[in-house]
């Protein structure tokens, strides 16, 4: 019998691609949105407040990069158990990514807190330290809500409950917005205002999500009784530990550029803010998808239909480059608008609307890049991946960067484009790396 064509298969594949990654994108796009209002808000107080919420922005990106890995694995591994009919699994791995989203979360918090005082050592401007505090320690706070909503965020995700999560992240959103306002102006607390309505906001949606799930008729057959001494707290950190490193990498490569934003000066800083709000939010579609094209490869990986691999990732790459390029052209046309509309200083728009250029210029590697490694994670193949994106960032992307940004004298535009030489070279590994896997014999198995 003949080869059949890829096409077809391919094609059978993006509706239900699609059918979950649009939820996944909408509900992404919460906290986002959460950042969008921040730097909205903010940004009527000043320049210098703008670049204090860049700089802690920049900082919380690691963090957060790192509980991502966990909240994704903890994603991964539930959706494996649903894919292989184990609903007593399901339970099991959303317990114990619960108690170590709390100890990861914990553990972001405090660290983020020690960060604070080297502040100086880094060489940020002394004007924009003495008014961070505040909202650098409510960030810090948000980090343990924020985490242990996608996981259980996640559990809805892998069993086809979606639109309970974009539900449940808007409720965060809705109230994320008159707190702010109330909390920064009628209050009078400015930056640490905007820091604590982000802590309330979260911890709602976190209460309401639990309430979900404990409750909802829908969600019953998950709700299995876990015994004592069932949870896999060693497999679950066996299997998060590179996608820790490997998030915490790319999102540790992210934050340095912030970081040099500060050397470059204040309007650096805020030009880099609003350019990183701005592209978070366009950053949910290939996000998404990545999150998508993970469930539905561990689902087929679950079920042993090794078969139906490669055309899961055609169909999410078909999608997620046709999107990019969109974005690419809207960031082309509309940078000056969004800088004016996010800022009055004449010099932060004027620089924003240049990196803005530079950032349309890294969308499509970068939506390749995020699917193919969300791909390769729903195989359960974690180190080969983390490894390569250590490669790209560090010992290539940042001192591109740093060369061109300081040496080559183009401040903070070279910055980004040497970040951007990290996503193209992910971009060109990391496919290449799932072609090769799925390349095996069908009873192949990932080694962890």
């Amino acid at each position: 019998m003949s080869h059949a064509s890829p096409i077809p298969t391919t094609i059978s594949e993006l509706a239900p691609l699609l059918r979950l990654s649009i939820p996944l994108m909408i509900g992404l796009a919460a906290p986002m949105l959460i950042g969008v209002i921040d730097t909205v808000m903010i940004a009527p107080l000043g320049t210098e407040p703008l670049a204090a919420a860049g700089i802690t922005t920049s900082v919380v990106i690691i963090l957060l990069s790192s509980l991502w890995g966990l909240v994704t694995m903890t994603g991964i591994r539930i959706a494996q158990a649903e894919g292989a009919g184990d609903r007593p699994g399901v339970a099991i791995e959303l317990k114990t990514g619960l108690w170590l989203s709390l100890a990861a979360g914990g553990l972001g918090m405090a660290l983020m807190l020690a960060i604070l005082p080297a502040l100086g050592l880094l060489g940020q401007p002394d004007s924009v330290r003495a008014i961070l505090p505040g909202y650098w320690v409510s960030m810090a706070v948000w980090l343990l809500p924020f985490t242990a909503f996608y996981v259980i965020k996640g559990l809805f995700d892998a069993v086809d409950r979606p639109w309970a999560g974009v539900a449940l992240s808007y409720l965060g959103v809705v109230v994320n917005l008159p707190l702010n306002w109330l909390l920064i102006y009628p209050a009078g607390l400015g930056l640490l205002g905007a820091g604590l309505a982000s802590i309330l906001s979260q911890t709602l949606a976190l209460g309401a999500a639990w309430l979900v799930w404990r409750r909802a008729k829908g969600l019953a057959p998950w709700r299995v009784p876990v015994p004592a001494g069932a949870l896999r707290l060693r497999a679950q950190i066996r299997d998060g530990w590179p996608l820790v490193v490997g998030y915490a990498g790319e999102g540790g490569a992210y934050a340095l550029i912030g970081v040099m934003m500060g050397w470059v000066g204040a309007t650096a800083l805020a030009a880099n803010q609003i350019v990183h709000t701005v592209g978070a939010v366009g950053y949910v579609f290939p996000l998404g998808m990545a999150m998508a094209a993970s469930i539905r490869v561990g689902l087929a990986h679950g079920a042993g239909q090794t078969g139906r691999l490669r055309a899961i990732l055609r169909a999410a790459l078909t999608v997620v480059t046709g999107w990019m390029i969109l974005l690419m052209a809207f960031f082309l046309i509309a940078g000056d608008w969004l800088s004016g509309l996010l800022s009055d200083d004449p010099e932060v728009v004027a620089l924003a609307a240049t990196l803005f250029i530079a950032l349309a210029c890294m969308q499509i590697a970068d939506g390749v890049q995020s699917t193919s490694l969300g791909a390769l994670r729903g195989m359960g193949d974690m180190r080969w991946p983390t490894a390569m994106s250590l490669i790209a960032y560090w010992p290539l992307a940042l001192p591109a960067a740093y060369a061109l940004g300081f040496w080559a004298g183009l401040g903070a535009l070279g910055l980004w484009v040497g970040f951007g030489l990290g996503l193209a070279i992910a971009a060109i590994m990391l496919p290449l790396r799932f072609w090769h896997l799925t390349g095996r014999a069908p009873a192949m198995q990932i080694g962890h």
